[in-house]
């Protein structure tokens, strides 16, 4: 379907046009923990086994706008490769302005991992990516293109822009530490990483350069396990008998002179996931919302589990009551056993079956 832009709408697209001065952050994930490689490549293959990774997100769905994105992702860690960390690809889509500007981008993730003493090791990576910018011009009718009698019958005044499509590399790097406590019940991981390092010119004109603004990102999480372990001799179904976890975590972006934080806490108990955060951006005068989560982790066996998770944004800031909010859905598949070069040395991966408490937690999925 066709949009009629008026005044105010072709302004914003002109400031699209023309330059990068209006432009704020890359799309965001509420569940930001269910999307590690796409906020730092270091979190690729910091568990064995292969892990899929799914999000889908709507935002302000009661207004007339297509603010859609999608996430994949999937990675494999095996400590039997070169480097001992993992490869992974990533895909993302997105669409920006009021929908009209389509974005795509597919990588590659690398990682090296590197043990630091039994309780902490360090995991540094790398991604590489396509990314495409798209713009369908020819969806728009512009306010000159219309007679009251006959409705489009005219040609635009406004020039059509000298690509509607640009095609370039993008570059990302981060690094980040985990570590676990003696006892093995908290676990902790954090990081820090940069995208868009080489700030590539997504500019729709030939003559003019709009760079993609370097996104910084700071993160923090820990996993604490509340209760005793379970017995290897339990034969319940894995998870039910499972110590309550509570993983609170804290997320920092800065991208082309805005920020945003994220902060708030998971829990994980009879395989039911609960959560609340609080993101804000621009701190102290920007919009502010609470995401409420919940999911649940059904465990096929000791190897094989899948997450289905679902939040939903409840806007707290006056500017954006109306808008409906935000819904995110996320799907996270996990295989510890499946290998690229040889079997890992922790065949039993979850942690509850430790058979190594320096070094097993750290190999698996703790939440």
């Amino acid at each position: 379907m066709k949009r009629n832009l008026h005044f105010p709408t072709i302004l914003l697209l002109g400031i699209i046009l023309f330059g990068s001065n209006a432009r704020g952050q890359d799309p965001n994930y509420s569940q930001w923990l269910n999307a590690p490689i796409y906020y730092n490549p270091a979190f690729t293959g910091v568990n064995i086994g292969l892990r899929a990774r799914f999000s889908y997100r709507e935002q302000w769905p009661n207004l007339p706008v297509d603010f859609r994105t999608m996430y994949f992702s999937a990675d494999w860690g095996d400590r039997k490769l070169p480097g001992s960390g993992g490869i992974g690809v990533i895909i993302n889509s997105d669409n920006e302005g009021i929908g009209f500007i389509k974005n795509f981008s597919a990588g590659l993730a690398l990682s090296v991992r590197i043990p630091i003493t039994s309780y902490l090791i360090s995991q540094l990576g790398i991604k590489a990516s396509v990314m495409q910018k798209r713009l369908d011009w020819n969806d728009f009718v512009f306010s000159d293109q219309l007679n009251e009698t006959y409705g489009n019958i005219y040609n635009s005044a406004l020039s059509q822009p000298d690509n509607e499509q640009r095609i370039f590399p993008d570059f990302a790097a981060g690094g980040l530490i985990q570590f676990i406590n003696p006892g093995a019940n908290i676990t902790g991981t954090a990081g820090f990483a940069v995208d868009h390092i080489f700030q590539p010119d997504e500019s729709f004109l030939a003559l003019s350069k709009s760079p993609l603004p370097r996104k910084y990102v700071g993160h923090l999480d820990l996993i604490i396990s509340l209760g005793s372990t379970p017995s290897l001799a339990l034969t319940t179904i894995r998870g039910f008998e499972d110590p309550l976890k509570i993983n609170p975590g804290i997320l920092y972006q800065n991208q082309n002179n805005k920020s945003s934080l994220q902060f708030g806490v998971n829990m994980l108990k009879f395989n039911i996931y609960l959560g609340g955060y609080i993101y804000t951006t621009n701190l102290n005068k920007g919009s502010t919302s609470l995401n409420l989560l919940a999911g649940y982790r059904y465990i096929f066996a000791n190897d094989m589990s899948l997450k289905f998770m679902y939040s939903y944004d409840l806007q707290l800031s006056g500017n954006l009551n109306g808008t409906g909010g935000a819904h995110e859905v996320s799907l996270i598949l996990e295989f510890s056993r499946i290998r690229m070069v040889s079997k890992n040395n922790y065949e039993d991966c979850p942690s509850e079956r430790q058979r190594d408490l320096r070094l097993a937690p750290l190999e698996c999925s703790p939440f």
